[in-house]
């Protein structure tokens, strides 16, 4: 499958004008029953669009009010939010265990690309986490570790948006082959917007290549899924994709998806 950068015009009826936005503020009950309908407006439309055309809806519909969040194991997401999307910002984790070459990509997507990256730190330090759990939580108690660093500071983050998109694709594992382009996040009470669920690995690649977007170092030395340096390691060859995400342990997602 050929991938490139397109910009699709988005139909007049998918573009979301928010009644009572300029009336004054809502009650919290009436936005979300809002936002609820939104969600699912756009997952009987959109399902099977492409990223940008998904993207676009979800700019067109949500602006400024719109967050991305990015590991930056590369810059897909990124590249494509910045020309569909432009209004909406991109939130990156940064847990305090990330690898310098993740740290690098962020620092280069955010020199490069017209759009604001935003990064979201715990209330913790690593120092203080220690301090109230004992070092190496990850080791420990992985769970807590992924709530404490990762789970609780998006939740803040995102507390001032309406929307939030992820790069998740339902070919990465068995757990997200179930993932809707647009669907209703109960816990969080706002629209999530996966624009690249259809894509598979190939399709990434074939975007990347086509548009020359930046990607994350390690990609390129083994690792297929990038995350906290301490809970990630190289893929070998004929692993799955997230075999290196929590090593010889059960765990097999952060806690942001699920």
């Amino acid at each position: 499958m050929a991938v490139r950068l397109v910009h699709p015009g988005v139909d007049a009826a998918l573009r979301g004008h928010r009644p009572g936005r300029e009336a004054g503020p809502m009650t919290a009950i009436a936005e979300r029953c809002e936002l609820r309908a939104l969600a699912e407006q756009g997952a009987a439309v959109l399902d099977g669009a492409g990223p940008a055309e998904v993207l676009s809806w979800a700019g067109t519909t949500f602006g400024d009010r719109l967050a991305i969040a990015s590991s930056m194991a590369d810059a897909v997401l990124a590249h494509l939010t910045a020309y569909s999307a432009p209004l909406a910002k991109v939130l990156f984790l940064d847990t305090g265990y990330h690898f310098a070459e993740t740290l690098g990509t962020v620092r280069a997507v955010t020199a490069t690309l017209p759009l604001e990256v935003v990064t979201v730190r715990p209330a913790r330090t690593v120092e203080g986490q220690d301090s109230d759990h004992g070092p190496r939580l990850f080791e420990r108690d992985p769970d807590l570790c992924c709530w404490l660093r990762k789970v609780e500071p998006l939740a803040a983050a995102l507390s001032g948006f309406d929307a939030w998109a992820s790069g998740i694709r339902r070919d990465e594992s068995p757990g997200r082959a179930g993932a809707r382009t647009v669907e209703w996040d109960e816990g969080r009470g706002m629209v999530k917007v996966n624009p690249l669920t259809h894509w598979t690995a190939a399709d990434v690649e074939a975007y990347i290549e086509a548009n020359d977007v930046l990607v994350n170092p390690l990609v390129h030395n083994g690792f297929r899924s990038i995350g906290c340096a301490p809970c990630t390691r190289r893929v070998a060859p004929g692993e799955d994709g997230r075999a290196g995400r929590w090593a010889g342990l059960t765990k097999t997602e952060c806690g942001l998806h699920t």
